[in-house]
């Protein structure tokens, strides 16, 4: 498959998986959706689009966003999100969404020594999380695949 097409499929489960979130009956009415890797701000922009009222924190090393989709300053936490996002652990969150893989095997697994860890602890009970990376962590269950997602393309949980 070519990098385009890999990043097409990408971008189409994660859109997939949000507005399947957002559909969801028993997402928590309460709590913030924190993002958890910026970048150009799409996602931020499809996230202030689909849940509106709630409070949208972004997490990136630097802001980097379009100007469409950059989050007001006091909703930006700039820094390593392995430590900034420690800060966020416990404010309980509805929905984490965290895209912050390389496509490295290498690089994604120092990542998954921490990030299964910061979202289950930044999720209340019964929210929900999104990642390209699959967080194993025992507080969250992996919920079934959508059908038009492919097995291993992008992952959702529960906290328990």
């Amino acid at each position: 498959m070519s990098r385009l097409d890999s990043f097409i499929n990408r971008m189409s489960a994660q859109r997939d998986l949000l507005n399947h979130v957002r559909d969801l009956p028993d997402l928590p009415v309460e709590g913030p959706v924190l993002e958890i890797g910026l970048g150009n701000g799409r996602t931020f922009s499809h996230l202030r689009e689909n849940f509106p009222g709630r409070r949208i924190v972004a997490f990136d090393r630097k802001l980097a966003a379009h100007a469409s989709g950059t989050p007001a300053p006091e909703d930006f936490v700039e820094g390593e999100i392995r430590d900034s996002g420690q800060a966020f652990v416990g404010s309980g969150a509805a929905l984490v969404h965290a895209d912050i893989g390389t496509g490295y095997d290498d690089k994604d697994a120092i990542t998954l020594t921490w990030l299964p860890q910061m979202v289950a602890g930044m999720l209340q009970p019964g929210g929900y999380a999104v990642s390209g990376l699959a967080l194993d962590h025992p507080q969250l269950s992996r919920l079934p695949q959508l059908p038009t997602i492919e097995e291993g393309r992008y992952f959702h949980y529960r906290r328990v």
